[in-house]
C-alpha cells in the first residue's frame, strides 16, 4: 500500500508550477463571474495574467475579520460564494456569528490526505470527538474519512463516560478531536480500568500539538499527528510521519505575508497565513486567516514535495486601545510604506505611571538626521497618537510576526 495519498504529493517543483498556472486563472475567471464580492474587488484584474504566486500576490486579501460586517451586507456569505441553497449541502455558524457553506462535492473540506498521512484508512473505525452542533469541525473531519472508506462514530463533545463505554464497545481504530479532550478520555480509561489496545492513531486539531502532549499520546501507544484547518476554508496543511512542520494540502495555494498588509515575507519569517482555495462553491481568494506562521525552507523527508510551514504560530490580529483609540497593524503598515529606510517596525504600548506610551521601534540599514522625527510625525498622522522612535539594526528585532506588542502591566 502506498504512502502517499496520491501523484499529487510527490510532483517536482516544475510540475506544480505548471499546473499553478493553468489552474490558478482559471479559479480567478470563476470566483469574478460567479460571486458578487470578487466581481467588485478584481474587476480590474485580469484573470488570466495571475499565472503564479508573485502574480496573486498583488491581488486585496479578504480578512477573516472582515466577514462578520460582509455577512451583515449581504447575507448569508458575503458576496463571497459562488453557490446558494440547494447546490449546498449544509450550512455552518461559528462564533462571530460567521456563517460557512458546505457544497455537496466529496470530502468537500480536503481533509482525507491529511487523515491519509496519519494512517487512517479504509475499513477504519473513526472516534469523531469534533462538535457537531452548528459549527463544521466534526463534519469536515467526517468527510475526509468517508472519502478514505473509513466508517464514523459521531461522538461530538462531552459525555466522557459515555465515550469511553462506545469505544470500548467498538473498538475504533483512530481518534479525531482535540488533543486535550483525547487525554481526557484516556485518562478516564485508565480511571476505569479499560483496556483499548484498537486506538492506534489520531489526528488532532483545533488547537496546539506540543510535544509533551504528542510523547505521551505515543507511550499509550497512540501516534498522533495534527492538522491545520479552518471552518472557512478546510485543511489546510498536514503532519507526517517526518514531523517536521506541516505540509500544504495540494488543493490550496498559501502565502505568508506580513500583519496589516498583502506582502509576502522572506522565507523563514512570521508574518500571517493568506490562502487561496479551488473550491468551486466558496472560491476564496487571498483569505486572511489570521493566523501566524512561517515557510520551512526545502522539502520534507517523508517524500512529499509541497512547501511547508512551522504550525500555528498566534494571532495576526493584534489591533489594541491606546489612549481609548483603537490602533490596527494596518496603521503600522502604513507608517513603514511611507519611510522605504525602514525593513521592518515593532509598536510597543506600554504605561509606566498608569499612562498609556506608544515606541516605535524601526529596523532601518541606514539612519540620517531628522529619519526619527520624520516617522513620529507619520505615525501621529496615520494613528493621531503620539510614539516614540526607536531606530535599532536590521534584524534585531524577534521574528514572532509581531507588529504590536501589548506589554502594559495592570497590577
Amino acid at each position: 500500500m502506498s504512502q502517499f495519498f496520491d501523484a499529487l504529493e510527490t510532483r517536482s517543483a516544475d510540475e506544480r508550477k505548471s499546473a499553478l498556472a493553468t489552474r490558478l486563472p482559471q479559479q480567478i475567471a470563476h470566483a469574478k463571474t460567479t460571486t458578487a464580492y470578487f466581481a467588485e474587488s478584481l474587476k480590474h484584474v485580469d484573470a488570466a495574467a495571475i499565472t503564479s504566486t508573485a502574480a496573486l500576490a498583488a491581488l486585496p486579501v479578504v480578512r477573516k475579520s472582515d466577514l462578520i460586517e460582509l455577512q451583515k451586507q449581504q447575507r448569508p456569505f458575503g458576496g463571497l460564494a459562488a453557490a446558494g441553497w440547494g447546490k449546498l449541502g449544509r450550512v455552518f455558524s461559528s462564533p462571530g456569528p460567521i456563517y460557512e457553506p458546505e457544497g455537496r462535492v466529496a470530502d468537500y473540506w480536503r481533509t482525507a490526505r491529511a487523515l491519509y498521512a496519519a494512517g487512517f484508512r479504509a475499513g477504519d473505525l473513526v472516534h469523531n470527538s469534533f462538535s457537531y452542533h452548528m459549527t463544521p469541525g466534526a463534519w469536515i473531519l467526517e468527510a475526509g474519512a468517508h472519502a478514505l472508506g473509513c466508517t464514523v462514530f459521531p461522538a461530538g463533545v462531552g459525555q466522557t463516560e459515555q465515550q469511553v463505554a462506545a469505544m470500548a464497545d467498538l473498538a475504533p481504530n483512530g481518534y479525531v478531536g482535540t488533543p486535550s479532550f483525547l487525554r481526557i478520555l484516556l485518562e478516564k480509561v485508565d480511571e476505569l480500568g479499560i483496556k483499548l489496545p484498537s486506538l492506534t492513531k489520531a489526528l488532532v486539531s483545533g488547537e496546539a500539538f506540543l510535544p509533551p502532549v504528542r510523547d505521551a499520546l505515543l507511550a499509550r501507544g497512540v501516534a498522533g499527528y495534527q492538522a491545520y484547518a479552518t471552518a472557512e476554508l478546510g485543511g489546510i496543511a498536514y503532519e507526517t510521519e517526518a514531523r517536521q512542520g506541516l505540509v500544504v494540502d495540494e488543493g490550496v495555494i498559501v502565502e505568508i505575508v506580513r500583519p496589516g498588509t498583502g506582502d509576502p515575507v522572506a522565507e523563514g519569517e512570521v508574518g500571517e497565513v493568506v490562502v487561496t482555495t479551488f473550491n468551486a462553491d466558496y472560491p476564496l481568494i487571498r483569505f486572511g486567516t489570521g493566523d501566524l506562521s512561517a515557510f520551512l525552507p526545502g522539502v520534507s523527508p517523508c517524500g512529499r514535495t509541497n512547501m511547508r510551514i512551522k504550525g500555528w504560530m498566534g494571532r495576526a490580529d493584534q489591533t489594541t486601545k491606546v489612549k481609548g483609540m483603537f490602533v490596527h497593524p494596518e496603521q503600522v503598515a502604513a507608517v513603514v510604506k511611507r519611510h522605504p529606510a525602514i525593513v521592518r517596525a515593532r509598536l510597543v504600548v506600554t504605561n509606566p505611571d498608569s499612562t498609556d506610551q506608544m515606541t516605535l521601534n524601526c529596523e532601518v540599514g541606514t539612519t540620517d538626521e531628522g529619519m526619527a522625527t520624520a516617522i513620529a510625525d507619520s505615525v501621529r498622522d496615520i494613528t493621531k497618537l503620539r510614539a516614540d522612535v526607536k531606530l535599532v539594526a536590521v534584524g534585531s528585532l524577534p521574528n514572532d510576526g509581531k507588529v504590536i506588542e501589548d506589554s502594559r502591566k495592570y497590577d
